[in-house]
């Protein structure tokens, strides 16, 4: 049986491009940190002068999610059951 995944966590990325003018493929391993749920995808490395560089790169889910923290978000309840009841 699979097990669920809820997080993907790697401390090296490999990156492929096809170069616009040959055509050749290549291919690099890089020293970057990487973390994804479902929220959002994370890519962390070092600056030039060796200080944290990170890219943030959002979901939809995680989008809504970070709008409802900050009370930009729809004032409504998303499953339906943590309506206030009336009295």
């Amino acid at each position: 049986m699979e097990e669920e995944l809820f997080e993907i966590t790697a401390s090296a990325v490999t990156v492929e491009v096809k170069d616009a003018y040959t055509g050749k493929v290549y291919r690099r391993e890089l020293p970057i940190d990487y973390y994804e749920n479902a929220n959002f995808l994370k890519l962390s490395g070092e600056n030039m002068d060796g200080s944290v560089s990170q890219l943030v790169f959002y979901t939809p889910r995680g989008v809504q999610r970070v709008k409802d923290l900050t009370g930009k978000g729809f004032d409504q309840d998303p499953c339906g059951g943590h309506s206030h009841q009336q009295e």
